[in-house]
């Protein structure tokens, strides 16, 4: 891929990213995330500020949230334009390579997260419906689940159809560019710099935002913590509806 234009592409990526860091961050509300954590952990480690508590479940929530929107707005786009561009409709699957005797399909992932049985199967079946509509074109199918970083290498077996490629090996064998893998983060130059300082106002007005919202749902008047009132929150059944008895 011409180097210019690999370069317009990392930017374009980069600025999709942020946008949509920015768009999570000012759309939460702070009940989203803070009922899925463990109020007996902050109070066991000895937590007695509020904004403690919002910024390291809002950290835990964001970082999550970057790995999944990172994957789809920078990784994805730039592996299918580098690859021919050919995107698939088919569930499963992000993208296919084609040439006179293959198809590739790819199933693209950020890390080389190791699937357990149930999502190996379920790949694979994605992965075989995909081979069946694609029966009539007489052609090799070759199944990949691409890593974008990482060094899992694997062969398919009786129980999935499918070979992993991660990192520099995912990289090279889509785009034929042995050094594409490290090009993707020399290419990045200072713009994520540029990005960092729009983002970091927005992260500040969040972080305050939820604290105060934080000191009025679970704080005393004299702003020490309501643990058990947050315990309830995050713990406690729904009481159930009052029924109304026909007279």
């Amino acid at each position: 891929m011409d180097i210019d234009k690999l370069e317009a592409l990392i930017k374009k990526c980069l600025r999709d990213f942020y946008e949509r860091r920015l768009q999570k961050v000012r759309e939460l509300k702070l009940q989203a995330f803070l009922r899925r954590k463990n109020p007996y952990l902050f109070r066991a480690l000895g937590i007695q500020k509020a904004s403690e508590i919002v910024e390291r479940v809002l950290t835990d929530y964001i970082s999550a949230s970057d790995e999944t929107i990172f994957g789809d707005a920078f990784f994805e786009p730039i592996a299918r334009i580098a690859s021919g561009n050919k995107a698939s409709d088919a569930e499963g699957v992000d993208f296919v390579v084609e040439s006179e005797a293959h198809i590739t399909a790819v199933a693209l992932k950020s890390g080389p997260n190791i699937y357990n049985a149930s999502q190996k199967k379920r790949q694979s079946q994605e992965f075989l419906a995909v081979r069946s509509r694609l029966y009539k074109l007489h052609k090799q199918f070759d199944p990949i689940l691409g890593h974008a970083y990482g060094r899992l290498k694997t062969e398919p077996t009786k129980d999935r159809i499918y070979r992993d490629r991660s990192g520099q090996a995912f990289w090279t064998e889509i785009t034929g560019d042995p050094d594409f893998y490290l090009k993707l983060v020399r290419l990045m130059k200072d713009v994520p710099a540029k990005h960092r300082r729009e983002y970091t106002p927005a992260w500040d007005a969040a972080i305050n935002r939820f604290t105060a919202e934080f000191i009025k749902d679970f704080c005393f008047p004299d702003g020490s913590i309501d643990w058990e009132k947050l315990v309830r929150f995050v713990s406690e059944e729904k009481a159930p509806k009052a029924t109304i008895k026909p007279k």
